[in-house]
């Protein structure tokens, strides 16, 4: 069976300032602001969270359907895609805008000035799951991924509708959605992905407690950064899983997508939810030793290695009998 991953596909373009934007800014014009920045590089990078998501259960051998509407310019991030082992075939091409893209300039002191264009993103709403379906077979799940929002209510009534398992990962659309849309997005899910601020702030928009969103989706797990992942499920004791150690320096951005990408993989393996977690954790640490969200690999050997280390020998072994060879 395939997993079908719906979400956002997009473009990162990055700089860097190598002044502070605050030394810029005039005392009382700041109503007139019209300034221009000389960045020292530009660095462009392949992103979206339904696409790193894709990505690194592609890694992992799982060969994931991406389901997004993009732009023309997507040829060449297609191409990649497509070699890391990802199904392109269900992704809508814009006949009007360009893939969606953050553009990003960063100051001395971490200042950011940042940019969202949605593009041909704003359109993902327009596509149904039924065909993608019939295309590759029914699906072991479909993760519902930030997106377009009307396209994440589509795609999450859909699956309640013809039956489909469905991972719900709502992350940053949670800050603008209301309550009545959250609790849409979540009701009948069989996992459902939050960080710890997420976690806080979906209660607080649901008006539901820890309990009543546990007893609408079948798992709830909750990463906390270094203090690791919290996973819980009705009826059970909490699991907590802990953040496999770092060796390099740390950019996180696209840590927590490549987190649902093992915990997903390891669920589809038939794993056990605290195995699959662990080994969300390991994809975690590779992903974040890294800059860009789609520059790190999963090499067989170094990964059983560190995975060992973390969550001993038996459980390494039981992750290496489904790891690509």
């Amino acid at each position: 069976m395939t997993v079908v991953v719906t979400g956002s596909i997009a473009t990162d373009h990055l700089m860097t300032f190598p002044g502070t934007f605050t030394e810029q800014f005039v005392e009382g014009q700041m109503e007139n602001v019209s300034l221009s920045f000389l960045v020292d590089d530009l660095v462009q990078h392949r992103g979206g969270a339904g696409a790193n998501m894709a990505y690194g259960m592609g890694l992992l051998g799982l060969a994931p359907v991406l389901v997004g509407s993009v732009g023309s310019d997507f040829a060449d991030y297609e191409a990649w895609l497509s070699r890391h082992g990802v199904d392109t075939g269900s992704v809508r091409w814009s006949e009007l805008k360009h893939t969606a893209r953050f553009v990003c300039t960063t100051d001395a002191k971490n200042n950011q000035i940042a940019s969202f264009y949605s593009g041909a993103m704003s359109e993902a709403g327009d596509i149904e799951l039924a065909p993608v379906v019939k295309r590759v077979g029914a699906p072991e799940y479909v993760v519902i991924g930030p997106n377009d929002p009307t396209a994440m209510v589509r795609h999450t009534e859909e699956c309640r509708q013809r039956g489909f398992p469905f991972v719900a990962d709502p992350s940053q659309q949670l800050a603008w959605a209301d309550g009545g849309m959250i609790r849409g997005l979540v009701e009948g899910a069989d996992v459902l992905f939050t960080n710890e601020y997420e976690h806080a702030l979906l209660l607080q928009k649901t008006g539901w407690t820890d309990a009543e969103v546990l007893a609408r989706v079948g798992t709830w797990v909750t990463t906390r950064a270094a203090d690791g992942v919290r996973v819980e499920a009705a009826g059970r004791d909490p699991i907590h899983v802990i953040a496999v150690p770092e060796t390099k320096p740390v950019e996180p951005t696209g840590g927590g997508d490549a987190l649902r990408a093992g915990v997903i993989a390891g669920l589809t393996w038939g794993l056990s939810i605290e195995r699959a977690t662990q080994l969300g954790s390991a994809v975690a640490t590779e992903a974040v030793e890294v800059i860009g969200t789609q520059e790190y690999d999963i090499l067989r050997e170094p990964f059983l290695h560190r995975f060992a280390d973390a969550f001993g020998p038996d459980a390494a072994a039981e992750i290496a009998e489904h790891l690509p060879k």
